[in-house]
């Protein structure tokens, strides 16, 4: 079975001015503070988040 590939999104923009739908994003994420990193699995609703919230964050693959 092929590995699950995985991205490591950092958070680089404060969501503090942000529409409050992208805040609950980022929190729902998992994103507490700015420049904290987490690793979650590449799949279609993770990159719906990501597409969401674009302007606020670091994306790379790991």
């Amino acid at each position: 079975m092929a590995e699950q590939k995985m991205l490591k999104i950092t958070l680089v923009k404060s969501p503090i001015g942000a529409v409050p739908k992208h805040r609950a994003t980022v929190t729902s994420m998992g994103l507490r503070k700015l420049n904290k990193s987490i690793v979650l699995p590449d799949n279609a609703a993770t990159r719906g988040q990501i597409q969401q919230i674009r302007h606020l964050i670091k994306v790379e693959e790991v």
